[in-house]
């Protein structure tokens, strides 16, 4: 039953019973607590020109004339 839906139901309710209610509460909140200074959080600036210069980037292919 590994890897099908069921079997998620299953291991979520197994988990839920053995550590309580709000496990993935609490698992989620411990990886949203991790990190604080992570990417551009530190250099609002150069988050500022990477996000320039992605936005001049065309995914579109170039049409010849």
């Amino acid at each position: 039953m590994a890897g099908t839906q069921a079997g998620g139901k299953a291991a979520a309710t197994t988990n839920k019973t053995k550590y309580g209610k709000d496990f993935y509460a609490r698992i989620g909140a411990m990886g949203g607590k991790k990190g604080h200074t992570g990417g551009f959080y530190a250099n609002r600036e150069l988050a500022r020109e990477a996000g320039a210069r992605g936005g001049r980037v065309s995914r579109r292919t170039k049409k010849s004339a």
